[in-house]
């Protein structure tokens, strides 16, 4: 499932190719028809996303709200000169004067007004890549909790827009073990994992793949060959598992939490023990 960079990626590419000019909005496989014709022709306003939702507005607070689940795609094709017929179950078609984008495979694409919107990013958590995020928000709910931490950074109604990747490699940069208790965080703890959360995935809005590794650690720096894998981005221990840590060299470990692999290196992230007197 992308992660919330990719979310905010394709908002900024979408406001980029048809912000304030007339669109057309068709439903080729029929899904979204009706939604469509209400749409068709008007003026698009704009893109943003809030974690893994994305909203395009049209004028009069009207919100295509797409959610591509596991195998959606919206594919964008900027600065074209004539439009192709749709190819396979396109579920939604925009089209402007010098680009088209196309929607395939959402678990989510429906029309809804400004308060629906409004609902669901006030039951979202914090979303990392936007300025109105409020860390202190995630942080209130991770420190009442018993739950993992690393289930805790995997509920978009905590922190919005971390999928498997950065929950991963964040725990690891943080030298945090991924069942640690969410109540065991100190809040300089938490403080330290959203300062690095937010330029990681800044990062990835710029370059379109999820980098994590330190420049010490890079192919180049340690003369190691690139990571090849369908997800792109030097990692540390994602889908790394059985292969040795780039930091100790122990085998990184998997294991399933809440039905998503998690991955970690147990001697760089050792599991948490407490020091209270019992």
């Amino acid at each position: 499932m992308p992660e919330g960079h990719t979310l905010h990626r394709l908002a900024r590419h979408l406001t980029e190719a048809f912000a304030a000019t007339p669109v057309s909005v068709t439903s080729p496989q029929g899904r979204f028809a009706e939604s469509a014709a209400r749409l068709d022709g008007d003026v698009l306003v704009g893109a943003e996303a809030w974690g893994k939702q994305l909203f395009v507005e049209f004028v009069g607070e009207r919100f295509i709200h797409v959610h591509l689940g596991l195998i959606g795609r919206f594919d964008l094709h900027p600065y074209v000169d004539q439009v192709p017929p749709p190819v396979g179950q396109v579920r939604l078609r925009l089209v402007g004067e010098t680009a088209y984008a196309d929607l395939r495979g959402a678990s989510a694409c429906d029309l809804w007004t400004a308060s629906q919107r409004d609902a669901v990013a006030a039951a979202a958590g914090p979303d990392p890549l936007r300025e109105d995020a409020d860390p202190e928000r995630a942080w209130d709910r991770v420190r009442r909790s018993r739950l993992p931490i690393g289930a805790l950074l995997m509920d978009q109604s905590v922190l919005a827009g971390v999928g498997n990747v950065y929950r991963a490699e964040l725990l690891f940069r943080a030298g945090m073990h991924p069942l640690r208790p969410g109540s065991t965080l100190r809040s300089r703890q938490w403080q330290a994992l959203w300062d690095d959360l937010v330029p990681l995935m800044a990062e990835g809005v710029r370059t379109g793949r999820i980098d994590t590794v330190r420049a010490e650690h890079t192919p180049q720096a340690m003369g190691r060959a690139p990571r090849v894998d369908d997800h792109g981005g030097e990692v540390y221990v994602y889908r790394r598992h059985g292969l040795p840590c780039l930091v100790c060299g122990r085998r990184v470990s998997i294991e399933t939490l809440r039905a998503r692999n998690s991955y970690w290196c147990s001697r760089c992230q050792p599991v948490f023990r407490s020091r209270a007197v019992r």
